[in-house]
């Protein structure tokens, strides 16, 4: 009995990985899953007693994987400017996959509502802000190595910015960006040698084929 409600439960929740994928998230509905898997209507309510609580379970489930596949890519980077680059575009190459996506815009919308309402909903929400923190906490490592005076804020405003891109849709050019700023926020910190960084193809393209900052690459502290 319990193995056949494991089931039942992973495969409401690729269901709903897919209906979101397909049509975003108001295609998440009891409904479409009862139709998508086959069970009746009140069979779904059995498993999962509310569209909020499907969502948890999505969350709870998808966004550690999301970290650890982000942390792979980062471990192999050498340098703490490399290590970021990897953070930031590992994330939006991750967010081709419609479901990945579909999450990651969930658990940021999720958040970003019971912090507009003041409100701390209860430990499944707890559970999803932590998973969320600890995507950012790891590139507070690489920013405090390329001289940010409070790694830990510029972590939040990058995951911020990478939180905006997934919800658009994949965009290379936009995480060339996000990389762009990071780097050169670190550049006014004092005991930093200055290396140059060449602005990638896709933050040319972003900004519309010009080299920033003008025609030379731009000067960064690492």
């Amino acid at each position: 009995m319990a193995e056949h409600r494991r089931i039942q439960r992973g495969a409401l929740l690729d269901a709903a990985r897919s209906l979101l994928s397909e049509g975003g998230v108001r295609a998440l509905t009891f409904p479409a899953l009862a139709e998508r898997t086959g069970l009746a209507r009140s069979s779904v309510y059995e498993y999962f007693r509310s569209r909020a609580e499907l969502v948890e379970a999505l969350c709870e489930d998808d966004l550690p994987l999301w970290t650890a596949e982000v942390a792979a890519a980062m471990a192999v980077a050498d340098t703490p400017a490399d290590k970021l680059g990897a953070y930031v575009r590992h994330q939006v190459a991750l967010a081709a996959d419609g479901r990945h996506r579909a999450v990651m815009a969930i658990a940021a919308g999720e958040l970003d509502a019971a912090a507009r309402a003041g409100t701390r909903p209860d430990p499944a929400w707890e559970r999803i802000r932590a998973a969320h923190g600890g995507l950012v906490d790891l590139v507070v490592g690489a920013l405090a190595d390329l001289g940010h005076e409070d790694p830990r804020l510029v972590a939040r405003l990058l995951q911020g910015m990478i939180d905006a891109a997934v919800r658009r849709g994949p965009d290379p050019g936009v995480a060339e960006v996000a990389v762009r700023m990071a780097l050169h926020g670190a550049a006014g910190a004092p005991g930093h040698t200055t290396t140059t960084v060449a602005p990638a193809v896709g933050e040319r393209d972003a900004l519309g084929g010009e080299q920033p900052d003008g025609p030379g690459a731009q000067q960064v502290r690492g």
